[in-house]
């Protein structure tokens, strides 16, 4: 598999938060090549492999869905009124372009520094926040309605090193992995393996509460992304570094047995990993699975990135492949020594 090729057909899928169904369609062709898939009530992407008749069930989570704007209102000279559908980072947004799912594109309004007093310097808070698409309100309103949601207009490019850049790295780069790995565990004995590619975590997390519960997992793994090292960032991150390995998630809320057994068996590959240690929840999927119902085991694990909740995210897709490895070896060992 492409892991390069993967990611990017993934992230020129659309899918804000609660729109997720044209990037689930595109997962879902992946996965139907080695698992059974379906899609619950919610919109998540289920695939099942491995042993349906193990003993064990294993949850592999991974969120489908990406930051994005929603349509407000739409006035009387054509612009266009958004508010945030998920983190959105107000200071990348000056003269950003966004598009609709017909491909009509629109420009974030911008005061020029020519008549700009110097009050305006600051970011604009979403509230004042419009959109150009060059249109009258009726041409516009033939490419949108209220509730329509926008995404960045980037798409995925290649940077000198075999990094990558694109919007929706947070999370399809994640997907990616899950999608990999599901292929590498196929034939599994000891488990049976649920892939679950979860929607709306960048606004609620209902994706990965509802369907934990309904699958009953033993135990989890929780794939997402997280921080590396950039200019200006401190603290334990500034030692985080891209192609250095995926992040293993240390946590209250995660389990311990799985936390190490993923390191023990990332040392045993000679597969370079790093540690991300983490005060209490985890601001991820894990916190909603942790809890489902009677308790889950849970671990994570994150791919680490740069410029997160932006237009430019950037990774090495080393990191990816090296994921969804440790994820195999972990399956096919049988889990924990617990």
């Amino acid at each position: 598999m492409n892991i390069q090729e993967l990611i990017f057909n993934l992230c020129t899928a659309r899918g804000v938060s609660g729109d997720e169904n044209a990037v689930s369609s595109v997962a879902e062709q992946y996965l139907a090549a080695f698992a059974e898939t379906s899609v619950d009530r919610n919109g998540n992407v289920i695939a099942v492999c491995g042993n349906p008749s193990a003993d064990k069930t294993i949850l592999l989570d991974a969120h489908l869905d990406q930051i994005g704007l929603i349509v407000t209102d739409i006035n009387e000279s054509g612009f266009v009124k958004v508010e945030a559908c998920g983190g959105i980072d107000v200071r990348t947004l000056q003269n950003e372009v966004f598009e609709t799912k017909d491909g009509a594109r629109g420009t974030v309004c911008c005061l020029p520094p020519h008549l700009s007093d110097g009050s305006e310097s600051k970011a604009e808070p979403m509230s004042k926040v419009w959109l150009d698409f060059g249109m009258s309100r009726e041409e516009v309103q033939e490419h949108l309605e209220i509730g329509d949601t926008l995404t960045f207009s980037e798409k995925p490019e290649m940077l000198l090193n075999g990094r990558i850049t694109s919007p929706a790295l947070d999370n399809r780069s994640s997907v990616a992995a899950l999608i990999a790995a599901g292929e590498l565990v196929k034939d599994a004995q000891d488990y049976k393996v649920v892939i679950l590619l979860s929607v709306q975590e960048e606004t609620y997390g209902t994706g990965a509460a509802t369907g934990a519960f309904s699958q009953e997992p033993d135990e989890a793994i929780v794939v997402d992304v997280s921080f590396a090292s950039q200019p200006d960032v401190s603290g334990q991150y500034a030692g985080i570094e891209l192609g250095k390995g995926p992040m293993i998630g240390i946590a209250p809320i995660l389990n311990r047995d799985m936390t190490d057994t993923l390191a023990k068996l990332a040392q045993s590959l000679n597969m370079p990993f790093q540690y991300e240690p983490l005060p209490g929840s985890t601001g991820t999927n894990a916190d909603k699975i942790a809890v489902s119902k009677s308790g889950v085991k849970t671990a994570l694990i994150s791919i680490p990135e740069r410029y997160m909740h932006t237009q430019s995210e950037v990774l090495d897709p080393a990191d990816v492949e090296n994921t969804a490895r440790l994820i195999a070896a972990y399956i096919l060992r049988g889990g924990s020594a617990e």
